[in-house]
């Protein structure tokens, strides 16, 4: 499950993500409110946990941004503003959550487990398929028909992003910001490294897939 903090304390986002990675969570961060719409919308998140006080663009701005855009990820809005009317106007803003800082870990773990619980019905599938291949993202397996590979924790994650997006061109930028977070620092030569290692897995699986070079734009899965 991937979790997108949208706060602007370093020493926060550091505890946060390191206590929620601790708890089993895949997390991105994005310090800046003007970029904030950006990872909301070319990242597949499970959960959003949104600041109220942001530079660039304010948390309640977003969160409408979010909601008119029609995208229904479930956001705790987190603020020092412990009022009952700033409460009640995020969460008329769209908020599905509020929580008042200082806040204990223990506590936002029980909301986001509150907030992402599903009907057994209605919870989403960890299993992607795009033509004849199968990908399990939580065990990090890929199949074509008969023959299984295991993945590293990169290349599931490209992968899944692909099958997310069959037949779209995806850039460069793109890519490197959903596998290694738009903060890394991280070398071109690296994504192309993985590209290369996921052509040599669909080699060797034999899928008709095929993961297609875009000159000057970036990849494409078909």
């Amino acid at each position: 499950m991937r979790i997108l903090i949208i706060e602007d304390d370093p020493a926060l986002c550091e505890a946060l993500m390191a206590q929620l990675a601790q708890a089993g969570y895949d997390v991105d961060l994005c310090g800046s409110g003007a970029d904030a719409p950006f990872y909301v919308m070319q990242k597949n998140v499970d959960l959003i946990l949104l600041d109220r006080m942001l530079p660039g663009l304010d948390g309640l701005t977003i969160l409408k941004m979010i909601r008119r855009s029609g995208i229904q990820t479930p956001v705790i809005l987190a603020t020092a503003m412990d009022q009952i009317d700033d409460r009640i106007e995020g969460l008329d803003c769209g908020a599905d959550d509020y929580l008042v800082k200082p806040y204990d870990i223990k506590e936002l773990l029980a909301r986001i487990r509150a907030l992402t619980r599903r009907p057994p019905g209605l919870q989403e599938t960890d299993v992607l398929s795009f033509l004849d291949l199968t990908l399990k993202t939580r065990e990090h397996l890929i199949r074509c028909r008969d023959v299984e590979l295991t993945l590293s924790r990169k290349e599931t994650a490209l992968f899944e992003y692909f099958l997310k997006n069959p037949r779209k061109t995806l850039s460069r930028e793109l890519l490197l910001a959903h596998v290694w977070g738009a903060d890394c620092m991280v070398e071109d030569g690296n994504l192309d490294n993985y590209i290369h290692f996921l052509r040599k897995r669909l080699k060797t699986l034999k899928s008709s897939a095929e993961l297609k070079t875009v000159h000057g734009l970036g990849y494409r899965m078909e």
